[in-house]
């Protein structure tokens, strides 16, 4: 079995009504988050911020990192009749900017409320845990700490994420 190895970044921007999340449509009722695959001696933070650059031009400049949050994607797939197993690593970081500039791979994108994002990403079990994940860390995230629950045991705090490289 290939294996293959991706990062991106859950963007959100907050809202009146919470956290909108943005997700990229890809066509034929896909949508997921900015991601692609890791390039060579790259690190995985650093390609997520070159996939979410590309994909929506939001440089680190635009975006400020959610520090200590990191959550996956795990599945398998075939390619050409080969089976792959893929996983792909998700940071998440907000963003005042509520207008992307889509790469040609896309078709279009939102922000979307958690609730519209669960529907939109339905058939995709991997995307919605990873925007439950992220939303019960945006909601929860200091309770998490002090009950000494997961995401590590870290407090949720931000930084500029062109500050990181």
């Amino acid at each position: 079995m290939g294996k293959e190895i991706s990062a991106g970044i859950v963007v959100y921007r907050r809202s009146q009504e919470g956290p909108k999340f943005l997700i990229l449509y890809h066509g034929h009722n896909y949508w997921n988050f900015p991601k692609g695959k890791i390039e060579n001696e790259e690190r995985s933070f650093e390609a997520a911020l070159r996939e979410t650059r590309e994909e929506t031009g939001l440089a680190g400049r635009d975006l400020r990192l959610v520090r200590n949050f990191k959550t996956y994607e795990r599945f398998s797939f075939k390619r050409n009749g080969k089976a792959i197993f893929k996983i792909v690593i998700f940071y998440l970081a907000e963003t005042t900017e509520p207008r992307v500039k889509i790469s040609k791979e896309h078709q279009g994108y939102g922000w979307f409320l958690y609730r519209e994002a669960t529907r939109i990403l339905g058939r995709y079990k991997d995307s919605q845990k990873v925007l439950k994940n992220t939303y019960d860390f945006l909601r929860h995230g200091s309770e998490q700490v002090l009950q000494g629950k997961s995401y590590r045991g870290r407090q949720a705090n931000s930084q500029r994420a062109d500050s990181n490289l």
